[in-house]
């Protein structure tokens, strides 16, 4: 129970802690207040919750596919957020800048509801059992510690980095965030047959296992995934040029307004 307990909970905290430091760092550069973060956490706390209180209900939708169809929606309305931060962030300073917090502070709200419920859900069955609490919070406690720290981590090491490079290194991460999102919707689609299967494109887990800190820490960072198949690769890459794609447009949309700006001057 307490390997379990740390594999499973660094899991979840992991992919939300790099996700919340990598749009910390993007408000920080884009000096956006800092309001966003704890509404999306205290949203998140209580979607996380009502979640994990109703998950059982909603697993029997749709013929018993509901909790797979709505944590796939949950990954593809995070993809649909992250783009639209792509393209607001990089705009021109103008009022449309001022969706950036509400948008950030949604996708937080969101990751957590998912990763949260899964946390509650799992400790909550685990008080049933007595001779399991003790190093089944032990192990929730160190995961969660791991993943805390490397959300920290890598907080302070994109700070770290030269200004010029902040910026584009965190819309890179989140764009990889996108395609990880588009990438396992597909696979849970696939999984209640909304999506046909298609071949596994490769198999990986000799080298490095899924399920070792290595490969949690690469799932949450770029998507790792062993033994991807056809259509989640499509997936992935599709995800990722959504988010590039929109930080690209605007981008060039900045550029044209400072051409035109000068011109007038």
């Amino acid at each position: 129970m307490f390997l379990n307990s740390v594999v499973l909970i660094l899991q979840e905290i992991l992919e939300a802690a790099l996700l919340i430091s990598i749009l910390l760092v993007l408000s920080r550069q884009l000096q956006l207040s800092a309001r966003w973060f704890g509404t999306g956490m205290i949203l998140g706390g209580i979607g996380a919750f009502v979640l994990s209180v109703n998950l059982a209900t909603i697993s029997e939708w749709l013929d018993y596919a509901g909790q797979e169809i709505l944590i796939a929606g949950i990954m593809l309305a995070v993809l649909g957020l992250l783009t639209g931060i792509g393209l607001y962030s990089t705009l021109p300073p103008s009022p449309s800048r001022h969706a950036l917090p509400y948008l950030m502070s949604i996708c937080v709200a969101l990751a957590l509801s998912r990763e949260g419920a899964e946390i509650v859900i799992y400790l909550g069955g685990i008080l049933n059992h007595q001779e399991s609490i003790q190093p089944t919070f032990t192990g929730a406690g160190i995961g969660a510690g791991i993943g805390l720290s490397a959300g920290v981590l890598l907080y302070f090491g994109l700070l770290s980095l030269p200004a010029r490079w902040i910026f584009c290194t965190c819309i890179l991460l989140l764009a990889l965030i996108g395609g990880t999102m588009a990438s396992q919707a597909t696979l849970l689609l696939t999984q209640v047959d909304w999506i046909t299967y298609s071949p596994v494109l490769w198999d990986s887990s000799i080298w490095l296992p899924e399920d070792s800190i290595p490969g949690h820490l690469l799932y949450a960072l770029i998507g790792y995934e062993a033994t991807p198949s056809l259509f989640q690769a499509i997936a992935y890459g599709l995800g990722f040029l959504l988010v590039s794609i929109s930080a690209t447009l605007g981008h060039l949309n900045q550029f044209r307004s400072r051409r035109t700006n000068t011109g007038d001057n």
